[in-house]
C-alpha cells in the first residue's frame, strides 16, 4: 500500500500525537498520508463524523485510531467508498481494532509490504416506513435496535419474516444484529456469540415480558420487519430505531422498519493470526 488516510478519535488521541507519529513514519517510507479528526456528529449530514470529501479518491487504506466505537463510526461514514479499514486500539481490548499502540510500527511495515488479509463483514440495511412511505434509511455494521421511548413500560413489537407474521414480543425493545454485532448489545441482552465471518441475522428481544423467549437466527436472504404496536387501550406508542448506537429515527405506532443484509459490506484489514476465539477468550478473561 502507498496511500493512507488516518481517522483519529480526538478524545483518545490528544493533540493527534499518535496520528502524527504514524503519518511521520509513513512519510519517512515515501508513503502518502492525510490525517482527519473524527468530528462531533453533525445533524442531517450524509457522513456522521468524518468529512468523506477530504479522503483522497485514490486512498488505499483508512487507519482508524480509537476503539471499536470509532471504527464503527468510520465504517458507516466511508461505506460508499469501499475502502479497507485498519483499526489501532487506543482504549480497552476490542474486537475490531486489533493492534495495540506498542505494535504500531511492525503493523505499518506489514501494511506497506502488503502482508495482510481482508475480512469482509456483512452490514445491515434498515428502511423505516410510515403509512407505506419511506421516511428514513441507514446502514449498520453492528446492530439496529428498535426500542420504546419515554415512560418505562412494556411495548408491543409485531415481527414479520419475508412478509409472513412471526410473533409479537412484549418487551423494552428488539435488537437485530450482524455476526459482528453479536458480541455487543445483543450479547448483553442474552444473545449468542456468532463468528464474525458468518453471514446471518440475529434477533434478540430486550427484557421481554415472558419466561421462554430466546434469540432467533435467520439466513442472510431473509428480510425482517418490526412494527411498533399499539399501547394499552389503543394508545399511540413512541419508539426509536437506532443504528449502531449512533444515528436514530423516531417511530410511532404503525411504523415499520424493514431490515435486511446490506448490499454493501465493511472491509477490515487483519495482519495478525489471532483467531476470533483467542480474542474472545482474552476479552472474557479481562472482564
Amino acid at each position: 500500500m502507498e496511500k493512507f488516510t488516518i481517522i483519529t478519535n480526538s478524545v483518545k488521541d490528544k493533540n493527534q500525537s499518535v496520528a502524527q507519529r504514524i503519518a511521520d513514519y509513513l512519510a519517512n517510507h515515501k508513503k502518502e498520508c492525510v490525517i482527519l479528526e473524527a468530528e462531533e456528529k453533525r445533524e442531517n449530514q450524509p457522513c456522521h463524523y468524518t468529512d468523506v470529501s477530504r479522503i483522497p479518491e485514490d486512498v488505499q487504506c483508512v487507519i482508524v485510531l480509537g476503539g471499536d466505537g470509532t471504527l464503527l463510526q468510520a465504517a458507516r461514514d466511508v461505506v460508499d467508498r469501499e475502502i479497507p479499514l485498519f483499526g489501532i486500539n487506543l482504549g480497552t481490548l476490542g474486537y475490531l481494532a486489533e493492534i495495540e499502540q506498542h505494535n504500531i510500527y511492525p503493523a505499518l511495515d506489514r501494511l506497506m509490504s502488503d502482508r495482510f488479509t481482508i475480512e469482509r463483514r456483512m452490514m445491515l440495511s434498515g428502511e423505516i416506513l410510515r403509512n407505506g412511505r419511506k421516511i428514513a434509511s441507514d446502514v449498520a455494521l453492528n446492530d439496529i435496535v428498535i426500542s420504546r421511548e419515554g415512560a418505562l413500560r412494556v411495548v408491543r413489537f409485531n415481527n414479520y419474516v419475508n412478509d409472513t407474521f412471526l410473533n409479537t414480543y412484549k418487551a423494552d425493545g428488539i435488537i437485530i444484529s450482524t455476526p459482528t454485532g453479536s458480541t455487543g448489545y445483543s450479547l448483553s441482552a442474552g444473545g449468542p456469540i456468532i463468528s464474525p465471518n458468518a453471514s446471518m441475522l440475529l434477533m434478540t428481544p430486550l427484557a421481554p415480558h415472558t419466561l421462554n423467549t430466546r434469540s432467533i437466527v435467520f439466513s442472510p436472504e431473509d428480510g425482517i420487519t418490526v412494527e411498533l404496536g399499539e399501547g394499552r387501550d389503543g394508545s399511540v406508542e413512541q419508539g426509536m430505531a437506532s443504528f449502531d448506537g449512533d444515528s436514530s429515527v423516531p417511530m410511532i405506532t404503525g411504523d415499520r422498519i424493514v431490515i435486511s443484509k446490506s448490499k454493501k459490506d465493511t472491509q477490515i484489514i487483519k495482519i495478525n493470526n489471532i483467531s476470533f476465539l483467542e480474542t474472545l477468550r482474552n476479552k472474557m478473561r479481562n472482564n
